[in-house]
This record gives C-alpha cells, sequence and structure tokens, in this order.
C-alpha cells in the first residue's frame, strides 16, 4: 500500500501464520534461550503448562503479515520505535496467528512535508480469537517522489 491509501480508524487484515514447534525452538535457542522456551519437558511442569513462544518471536510474526499485508510496495523505511507492547496471552507451537492492524493517524511531518508518519496499532489474534500481541508502533514513509507532495 501507498502512505496516501492510509487513513484513521482504517482496519487492515492479514495472515493467518501457522507456528511450528521447530519455528519455536530454533527461534528460542537463537534469540530468548529461556526454559520455558527452549525444553519442552520443563515447560510442560512450568506455570504455561507447556511450551510457549518468545513474546519476540509473536512481534516479529507481526512484523511479517504486517509487511505483507501493507508495507510490501509502500514507501516505507523506517520505524523510530514501539509506543507500548503487550503479551496477553501466551503464543504456542501450532497456533495460526492473524494480524489486525488499526491505523490511528496518517499525517505529513509539519517540519519534513516529505515525511510520512503512520501511527497504528497492531494486534495478535491466535485461531480462537484470543489477543496475543498488542502493540502501537510509528512507521515512517518517505514521500519526496510522491506525486502528492507539495
Amino acid at each position: 500500500m501507498k502512505f496516501a491509501e492510509f487513513h484513521a480508524g482504517q482496519v487492515i487484515e492479514g495472515g493467518p501464520f501457522h507456528l511450528t514447534e521447530d519455528e519455536v525452538l530454533r527461534f528460542a535457542a537463537t534469540y530468548d534461550p529461556q526454559w520455558f522456551h527452549t525444553n519442552p519437558e520443563a515447560a510442560a511442569q512450568g506455570p504455561f503448562g507447556g511450551l510457549i513462544a518468545s513474546g519476540w518471536q509473536s512481534c516479529g510474526i507481526a512484523m511479517r503479515l504486517a509487511a505483507l499485508a501493507a508495507l510490501d510496495g509502500s514507501e516505507s523505511f523506517a520505524s523510530p520505535g514501539i509506543a507500548w507492547i503487550k503479551f496477553p496471552h501466551p503464543v504456542r507451537p501450532g497456533d495460526d496467528l492473524r494480524l489486525r492492524a488499526t491505523v490511528i493517524e496518517a499525517r505529513r511531518s509539519a517540519s519534513k512535508p516529505t515525511l510520512g508518519i503512520l501511527r497504528w496499532r497492531w494486534q495478535l489474534f491466535n485461531q480462537n480469537d484470543i489477543e496475543v500481541l498488542d502493540l502501537e508502533v510509528t512507521s515512517l514513509f518517505d514521500l519526496k517522489n510522491s506525486v502528492e507532495t507539495p
């Protein structure tokens, strides 16, 4: 999508993404080697009653789904950060995750009119419609070659 196609209140859907146990184990071994992500036997006895994915893996999946659903082919080039992030429920191997991205604000920078600023909320839900990730992110768009640039 192009920046000009985004507007406040817009809802963009993406996914699903099927997460396997092997993906959970490989990600955790490399990036978040905590026992409840890497050891299925120990995790079964832990507070979550089984293996769970790293929250950072959930963020990566959300990024993939947002890129495929909205950012592919856009003028997006960076993000200055995330306002907040929550992991309301665990992501488990076998989950089918889908993204709901809601545009909060789409505007041009007052000081740099060739810079588009998009604030949006990303939520991931599993196959049971249980929310597993909630965050607000800002994306930046380079509009200097846009036809709409004044």
